[in-house]
């Protein structure tokens, strides 16, 4: 029988949607969250609607029907050392909250296996890649130093594909799935730790869910990758669609950032995709513009990061900054890159300026 393992995942809400997978293996999943979360998910579980090809309407899963069991608390209520898995679920300024952070450190300090589903990838996570100067990249965060004590061969990094949000006027343990596309996981260091991720890649293709006409597949895999690149694929994506959401004044949908000026799209996609490559990705660890374009018709709200600036954030995941810093240690600049750092560098100012 294949081992069940205790996993821990910081944050509930795109948190959710990892743990829906993993709950299909019997696994039992730990969600670290803000009170109010807490209380509702141990008293209801939780809900994750998935819309699925060739159904009218999406399908609603209920926690609580997967074979694994879920629970939640605050961050002072659990040990890192008796989970076998952690997994880094919230934005990455949240990580420098009270509790959080302190929580965050003792996972580091752990050594336990620790997988990232966060766009901007951890600190420590770069370390990975040789011939990366990681001290100058230290500006990007929100605050670098919370990631000081992570050993590099213990941390990796799942590229958060699916797109998800948490549907107004619903509750708080609702997660509605709005581009349900694959997990793609970068191995760890070591060959153990890597294992427990193949062993969940196959408990989650081979998982199917009743919901009431009979068995079927579910959207959504974990895909485990032996390069360390494959997650960066997402950078390109961030800095045509997500960040460019943002503009001086308003956000608008991720398809119009793409799809209102294609050939600058495409410009701005194949630019990343060539710093990937210095970095030493090769092409087939990429995902083509056409492939994501396609995919962006579907997106038709403002991302996460625009809808944030506009709602006040003062400080929000800064991957186009880091993918900017990156870029200058090869002698790399783009102008449509650096047009956007500046408009979101201009809208946190505004922001931090309106809340002092």
């Amino acid at each position: 029988m294949p081992a069940t393992y205790n996993i821990l995942i910081m944050g509930a809400s795109y948190g959710s949607l990892l743990a829906s997978k993993l709950l299909f293996g019997g696994h039992q999943v730990k969600l670290v969250c803000l009170p109010q979360e807490a209380d509702l998910i141990n008293a209801e579980g939780f809900r994750v609607r998935l819309p699925i090809r060739g159904r009218k309407d999406p399908v609603e899963i209920d926690s609580r029907k997967l074979p694994g069991k879920v629970s939640a608390g605050g961050p002072a209520d659990v040990d890192p050392t008796e989970y076998d898995l952690v997994g880094l679920a919230m934005q990455e300024p949240q990580y420098r909250s009270a509790g959080v952070r302190q929580l965050l450190d003792a996972v580091a300090r752990s050594r336990v296996p620790c997988m990232s589903i966060m766009n901007m990838p951890p600190l420590p996570y770069l370390k990975r890649i040789q011939g990366l100067n990681t001290d100058p990249l230290k500006t990007a965060y929100t605050d670098p130093s919370v990631w000081d004590s992570f050993d590099p061969r213990f941390l990796t990094l799942c590229s958060p594909d699916p797109q998800a949000i948490r549907p107004p006027g619903e509750k708080i343990n609702m997660l509605l799935v709005t581009l349900p596309t694959n997990f793609k996981a970068a191995r760890f260091a070591a060959d153990e730790d890597t294992a427990i991720l193949r062993q969940m890649q196959a408990e989650i293709e081979a998982a199917r869910y009743d919901p009431g006409d009979g068995p079927i597949d579910l959207p959504v895999k974990l895909k485990v990758h032996n390069s360390i690149f494959v997650p960066l694929a997402k950078w390109a994506m961030l800095l045509t669609g997500n960040y460019r959401c943002v503009t001086p004044d308003h956000a608008i949908d991720i398809k119009d950032a793409v799809h209102n000026d294609p050939a600058i799209s495409r410009s701005v996609y194949d630019w990343v995709c060539g710093l990937c490559e210095r970095l030493g990705a090769s092409p087939d660890d990429l995902v083509p513009f056409e492939k994501y374009a396609s995919a962006a018709l579907d997106l038709v709200r403002p991302s996460s990061a625009a809808r944030a600036l506009f709602a006040g954030a003062p400080n929000i995941e800064r991957t186009d900054r880091l993918v900017q810093t990156i870029a200058a240690q090869y002698g790399m600049r783009n102008a449509v890159v650096d047009q956007t750092v500046a408009v979101v560098d201009a809208r946190i100012a505004a922001n931090r300026k309106a809340a002092a």
